[in-house]
């Protein structure tokens, strides 16, 4: 199971890679989308798959009783998610409203949209 999951993680990364390398604003948005599941999944595989019971500790005992699930990916990955939707939809609007004031969903023709007298930026610092 751990091999089906280690390919997954990788068509995702290839997946999202493939579609940030992409000149559509939307199409980046998706690839960042699918690169963070990516890596998701790959912190939820490097915790180790099991079958164990839930890491919850019974009245009287100070510790588990015989094996447990280890929670500390799974409440990296929660907080991951939760940090990575509000960023996907911050992007989004941000996306959006580069769309209605430049009119341009392509890279190249956000660039084209800059003034042709503006000052170029400095080569080195």
């Amino acid at each position: 199971m751990e091999y089906i999951l280690a390919a997954l993680v990788g068509l995702f990364i290839a997946i999202g890679t493939y579609l940030l390398l992409s000149r559509s604003v939307i199409r980046m948005l998706i690839g960042l989308t699918i690169f963070g599941n990516g890596v998701l999944l790959l912190i939820f595989t490097a915790g180790r798959l099991t079958q164990e019971v839930a890491p919850i500790v019974p009245d009287g005992l100070d510790v588990p009783e015989g094996v447990i699930a280890n929670p500390l990916p799974q409440a990296l990955i929660l907080t991951a998610i939760v940090i990575g939707f509000s960023m996907f939809a911050f992007l989004l609007v941000l996306a959006f409203r580069a769309y209605q004031s430049l009119d341009a969903d392509n890279t190249d023709t956000m660039r084209l949209a800059e003034p042709d007298n503006a000052p170029n930026p400095p080569l080195s610092y």
